[in-house]
């Protein structure tokens, strides 16, 4: 009698495990009826394209499934804040005004670099900056000498005092754009950092991603109390549109009744400030105008590193001749008088 633990004799007298038995009967049913190499994910797939009324899947849970599945396909790039949207403070920067920028920016995290980004340095939580800030203001309500005076004088020798002499930052990550938005996740948990730096071939800071980020390709957008509407503004003025430069140039397109994402200079752009810039071949200027198509783009806000806002408006026609232009200009040339 055979022990129960031997493997199975194999078809051309070798031996296999029950499990590779198991796996290898599966393949010859999916090659049977044509179903091809064993795939999970292809086979959760096809399960969540079935909407029948009978399915036990919610429409929400069929989502945010999908969206699970398609991380592996994310990259950091793809959800990272460019380097022109980063809001960040200096090291040399008085405590003052990082309070100040906590409070404008709304974050709870803000990165710290040297002279410029290209230069970090860390970042402050501000769950630290506020528990130095409390511990640094020496006021005793039992000490006859102190009182709402002195403690304003000393909050505000504190509030001058740099960044850099508080010693509450904390490290980031380094991370190149090409990595996988997935092994990103994997790796904040591990670290516990929830801030990450994605740096170019060059060294160069070219973004930053942070675990909300990645989390939001699952789940959608997270708003909090303090998060503000930051939808890019699409208005009707007179003679025209006022666009923010971030919107999108499918929404653009729809709202002026263009194709904007037709015209050859949009093929790796998504943004009407990324077209307007790639029309031009440098970054514009306020003020400038740049023809495209039949449309012109007047650059009513920029910086030097971005376009902010723009005007969209029908480019003039050329002139039309009159009935008399028109006669003078089919007349041949009369030789003059001698």
């Amino acid at each position: 009698m055979s022990d129960p633990d031997d493997p199975l004799p194999g078809e051309n007298g070798g031996s296999r495990s029950a499990s590779e038995g198991k796996l290898s009967l599966v393949d010859r049913l999916r090659a049977l009826f044509g179903i091809g190499g064993a795939s999970i994910r292809d086979d959760i797939e096809e399960v969540l394209a079935d909407s029948s009324p009978g399915s036990d899947v919610t429409p929400q849970e069929r989502a945010l499934l999908k969206n699970v599945l398609s991380l592996h396909e994310v990259h950091v790039r793809d959800v990272m804040i460019p380097r022109a949207d980063i809001v960040a403070v200096s090291l040399q920067a008085k405590l003052a005004e990082v309070l100040a920028i906590f409070r404008d920016a709304g974050h709870s995290r803000l990165p710290v670099h040297g002279e410029t980004l290209d230069d970090p340095r860390g970042m402050v939580h501000i769950r630290d900056f506020v528990s130095y800030l409390a511990a640094e203001v020496p006021v005793s309500s039992e000490d006859e000498t102190s009182g709402p005076s002195t403690a304003c004088r000393a909050a505000r020798g504190g509030m001058d005092l740099a960044l850099s002499h508080a010693d509450i930052l904390r490290p980031v990550l380094f991370v190149p754009g090409s990595m996988p938005a997935l092994d990103l996740l994997v790796k904040m948990q591990a670290t516990r950092t929830h801030m990450a730096l994605v740096i170019d071939e060059y060294g160069g800071t070219e973004g930053l991603a942070s675990i909300e980020d990645i989390v939001e390709v699952i789940v959608g957008d997270i708003e909090d109390e303090h998060d503000k509407e930051e939808s890019p503004k699409i208005e009707s003025v007179p003679g025209g549109f006022l666009i923010d430069a971030r919107a999108d140039l499918g929404d653009v397109s729809e709202v002026i009744g263009a194709d904007l994402e037709a015209m050859s200079d949009a093929e790796d752009v998504d943004t009407l400030g990324g077209l307007i810039t790639a029309l031009a071949g440098h970054v514009p200027v306020r003020g400038e105008i740049i023809v495209g198509n039949d449309f012109e783009f007047e650059v009513t806000d920029a910086d030097p590193r971005r376009v902010k806002r723009v005007k969209i408006r029908l480019a003039e026609a050329p002139a039309q001749k009159t009935h008399v232009e028109e006669e003078m200009s089919d007349t041949p040339d009369q030789p003059g008088p001698r």
